[in-house]
């Protein structure tokens, strides 16, 4: 028996898919390198680090020079389209005795919005340069990407119905479908489906983890919008009621805590860019959360990851040459559980 271990287990490393010159990236890649050596630094420190890249030699050096602890860091060889690590990488499963199965879904770049052919095979490459230990799953028959879901790792996942019914992902299913291949491929006992929420300018038909996440304690982590003349208001309204309308499987509410809404960030064109706070990543000591140059905001979410993680140190990075591509930072990330680091590497 396997299940999908909740993001707070214990993991053995954390990946970064670097950015290029041909990346969409390219008109701004000095500044997203700075925010990825920032992640680096900050992963680094605590724990292992995978890179994947095309040139991944220069990004060590990179990495070195800007003084990061270099013993912790992996690195790849692999032809990449573009840096979102969160949907094109492995999704492990731990079997009962702690082996990996490593799950590799079909990426097609959310629906075939933009060119994933490369990122679509970096799963492949990397099992098959033996950095990692575990057994390789083929689901590539279904479409599937990690910022989709989340997993408490006791049988609930949590989902968007807007992100798993669009167009151009597995459209002979339906909702019932799904759900049932879910549970199987997942071992769960539920899916909580999220019918409302999205952020504008979001390309992924509305990520779960843009909106709301799985936190330890039965605690689930959301977007609240209390500015009534938002554009998103009346949809995040919506959702906050649906969340309190979710039960565990022990049948209780969950402890809703909400994080504030960023105040609206636009890019050149005027197009509103998907600020949240909800993308942030958990680590084995620490949560590494975005922030936007918005202290207040900034501030007050820190205050609310700190009440979610007691235990853990609360670290911002300033997400904003992030989402000036439409992610974030949980978005550029994939942790690996326990076990699946190669010693040999």
């Amino acid at each position: 028996m396997s299940y999908l271990p909740a993001e707070w287990h214990k993991q053995s490393l954390i990946q970064l898919t670097w950015p290029h010159k041909d990346t969409d990236w390219a008109c701004m890649l000095e500044e997203v390198n700075t925010c990825f050596l920032k992640i680096a630094y900050e992963v680094l420190k605590r724990q292992n680090l995978l890179i994947v890249a095309p040139d991944p030699d220069s990004i060590r050096n990179s990495i070195d020079n800007y003084g990061a602890d270099i013993q912790k860091l992996i690195t790849s060889k692999i032809n990449t389209n573009d840096t979102w690590a969160r949907d094109h990488g492995f999704i492990t499963l731990l079997q009962n005795d702690g082996t990996p199965l490593l799950l590799d879904f079909c990426f097609n770049g959310w629906g075939m919005k933009f060119a994933a052919n490369k990122d679509n095979l970096i799963n492949w490459n990397l099992y098959q340069s033996n950095l990692l230990k575990g057994s390789y799953t083929n689901c590539r028959n279904f479409i599937l990407e990690g910022g989709s879901i989340e997993s408490d790792g006791k049988g609930t996942m949590l989902t968007t119905s807007t992100c798993l019914l669009a167009p151009n992902r597995n459209d002979v299913m339906t909702r019932e479908d799904i759900e049932l291949y879910l549970k199987e491929r997942f071992n769960l006992q539920q899916v909580l489906w999220l019918d409302h929420g999205f952020l504008a300018g979001d390309d992924t038909d509305s990520h779960i983890d843009t909106l709301a996440r799985l936190c330890p304690d039965n605690t689930i982590v959301y977007v609240q919008c209390t500015d009534s003349a938002d554009e998103h208001y009346d949809e995040l309204s919506k959702m906050e009621e649906q969340l309190k309308t979710f039960r565990t499987l022990e049948n209780t509410p969950y402890r809703l805590l909400p994080l504030p809404m960023p105040t609206a960030i636009y890019d050149e064109e005027g197009e509103r860019l998907p600020a949240t706070y909800a993308n942030f990543l958990i680590m084995n000591d620490a949560i590494l959360y975005p922030t936007y140059n918005q202290p207040d905001n900034d501030q007050k979410a820190a205050q609310i990851l700190a009440q979610a993680f007691p235990e853990k140190d609360i670290v911002g990075i300033d997400c904003c040459p992030l989402i000036k591509q439409h992610g974030s930072l949980h978005c550029v990330t994939m942790q690996y559980p326990e076990s699946v680091k190669n010693s040999k590497h």
